[in-house]
């Protein structure tokens, strides 16, 4: 051993043990994390190396290039990991891959107690990262050269069970560090090609030093993201992109952020021209790939976004992070929380830019994306411009493409107008024919279309726009709409009813309620029908006929409030049912028609549970019409 020198050894404490062994299998959930840790720390060391060398000092071997190599041998199941970054000196090597044995348990003991148990804040300390090798290992053996002239290599040595060694080595080693891995035999795959080269991929590949496998280069995608944005051309973020999702169509948005205050970090976010249709059935497909200098830590980290923009895809890399910050901790992590929330920020003000410049681009967006949107009612702090950016179809919009804000709904809103209008249904062709909207027709009242099950949940979460309130038309109070003229002159098809035929058409309203009994709070007249005989409304603000609808699909349960029969005394139907009435108050034709009235109003908004009754009035009043028209018309 003419070439070793100054051998020291150092034996485990019990208690050094025990913690070492939490490390490595309470904090690592993969064993392959190993080699990102170790590719993490060459790296860190090649960067400091090129610090020094900025700073123009003297470096050993200085015409070495600053890269990281990695050999394997399957049959001796030995795996190595050189770099040729600062190295280390004789105490350097005792202060950082000797922390833990330094430290000893009560040093250690303190630091845990500081951080509450949140092992997480320590680990990413150089050296403790470093132990997760021994997941993989039998022994561990490093060898490295210091930068510094005149220091001699050493090696350190260590099965990470009973002891390890220091040593001083006189043979001829080039700057930098090896780390050379006796593997485990259940630990095999890790000297073999394909599993290393998955790995790489996988955590390292944005590394900005070049890593060999073999002496092939294996991170060959540029980490684009921290680069000046003016240095990047737009087929290269459309190639990241497709590298990123694998989505054959290039991005509809590209927002690349290099944020320095008050925290560091580099963003490379994208929106895609099409939404993901399975959206809703594979909910854990989201997230942003998260970064600590170039090192992937998280893949699809959904805590860096908010649901409601899980349709964003891409990258963030942080500088002030932990480089081992683990997943339970970094939902707790200060840094993070800071990060996430200007991610969030970043991409909504991205969106506000576009839907001021680019109105027929943001209307894609919506489109395609609006209904996942529609989600964030309830992000507090972004209120504002999340409001800003919602869109709706209205009673106003040439057709079911068109779309609007609410400001474009208040910059066009009536003199003395001090509420917003909304109606739910189906599709537009529904809420066109909805009796509910026959007085606004006639006021010129714009009134927002909602056809999404969620825009119910999102307007009622809302509740105002600046100083207007949002109502439905179901709920609004009808001496305000009838405060408005008429725009076009009802037209008076009828002439207005009697006194005498007034006081039968409140004694029909009384007939209808004792017919309809339970299933209704009340029948009065309507204030607000033009063109309909009759229509179905709440006594109150309630949640609509819609919301139930799907509340009662979700099986909750949900009971039907007793609604208030409005029916209109100029329409013909009604007229002709007075006349019978005052025939014959008992004659059972009322009944078929209020029943049938009722019904088609169930039917209307999409609440008649069993239509049977209603197609068998429906087919016997067709009968009866039939037989009347053949003998006006002389038909045998």
């Amino acid at each position: 051993m003419s070439n070793v020198k100054n051998v020291k050894k150092y034996e485990f404490k019990a208690e050094v043990k025990k913690l070492l062994d939490i490390l490595v299998h309470s904090l690592y959930t993969s064993r392959e994390i190993f080699l990102r840790e170790l590719i993490s720390n060459a790296s860190d060391a090649l960067d400091k190396l090129r610090f020094e060398q900025n700073k123009g000092t003297e470096i050993v071997n200085n015409e070495l290039p600053l890269e990281i190599r990695i050999t394997f041998d399957e049959k001796k199941k030995i795996l190595t990991i050189s770099d040729t970054g600062i190295g280390m000196t004789h105490d350097e090597v005792i202060a950082n891959i000797g922390t833990i044995a330094k430290s000893g348990t009560e040093e250690f003991a303190k630091m845990l107690a500081e951080v509450k148990g949140d092992v997480g804040n320590i680990i990413g300390k150089f050296g403790v990262g470093f132990y997760s090798v021994f997941m993989v290992a039998k022994e561990v053996t490093i060898k490295t050269k210091s930068f510094k002239k005149d220091e001699p290599a050493v090696e350190w040595k260590s099965d990470g069970l009973g002891d390890y060694e220091i040593t001083e080595i006189e043979e001829k080693i080039n700057r930098g560090t090896s780390i050379i891995i006796q593997l485990k035999d259940d630990a095999e795959e890790f000297a073999q090609k394909w599993k290393l080269e998955s790995i790489i991929k996988k955590h390292s590949n944005f590394i900005s030093f070049p890593i060999y496998l073999e002496n092939e280069k294996i991170n060959t995608v540029t980490a684009i993201w921290r680069e000046p944005k003016s240095s990047i051309k737009k087929e290269q973020y459309d190639e990241f992109y497709k590298f990123l999702t694998y989505d054959n169509d290039p991005p509809m948005d590209i927002i690349h952020k290099s944020v320095d205050a008050p925290i560091q970090f580099n963003a490379l976010l994208f929106i895609p021209k099409k939404s993901n249709d399975l959206f809703f059935y594979d909910r854990e497909n989201y997230g942003l790939d998260l970064y600590v200098r170039r090192v992937l830590i998280q893949h699809k980290n959904k805590d860096l976004l908010p649901e409601y923009l899980s349709f964003v895809k891409g990258v963030v890399d942080s500088e002030d992070l932990p480089l081992n910050i683990s997943r339970e901790t970094l939902q707790e992590n200060v840094i993070f929380t800071k990060i996430a929330s200007s991610v969030t920020s970043n991409i909504l003000s991205h969106l506000q830019e576009k839907a001021k410049n680019d109105k027929e681009g943001y209307n894609e967006f919506w489109k395609e994306h609006g209904k996942i949107f529609k989600l964030g009612y309830m992000d507090f702090a972004n209120h504002d411009k999340y409001v800003e950016l919602l869109r709706f179809n209205s009673s106003k919009c040439k057709d079911e493409n068109e779309l609007i804000s609410f400001s474009d709904y208040v910059e066009r809103i009536k003199e003395g107008q001090k509420e917003i209008y909304y109606i739910v249904g189906a599709n537009r062709s529904a809420l066109l024919l909805d009796p509910h909207l026959e007085i606004f027709k006639n006021k010129d009242l714009e009134v927002l279309f909602l056809y999404d099950p969620v825009d119910e949940f999102v307007i009622q979460a809302i509740r105002k726009y600046k100083d207007y309130e949002i109502k439905s038309v179901q709920n609004v109070d009808l001496k305000k709409i009838n405060e408005f003229k008429d725009v076009v002159e009802k037209k008076q098809e009828t002439e207005p009813l009697s006194k005498d035929d007034q006081k039968h058409f409140y004694s029909l309203l009384s007939k209808m309620k004792s017919i309809l009994g339970d299933k209704v709070e009340d029948v009065v007249e309507s204030k607000r029908l033009v063109d309909s005989p009759s229509c179905l409304v709440s006594k109150d603000e309630t949640i609509s006929s819609q919301m139930k609808k799907i509340l009662k699909m979700t099986n909750q349960d949900i009971s039907v409030d007793k609604k208030i029969l409005e029916v209109n005394p100029n329409h013909k139907l009604i007229r002709n049912l007075v006349k019978v009435f005052k025939k014959n108050s008992f004659d059972e034709f009322i009944s078929l028609v209020t029943e049938q009235l009722y019904d088609s109003a169930l039917l209307q908004e999409g609440n008649l549970d069993d239509p049977h009754k209603l197609i068998e009035r429906i087919n016997k009043s067709l009968e009866q019409s039939s037989e009347w028209y053949t003998k006006v018309n002389n038909i045998e």
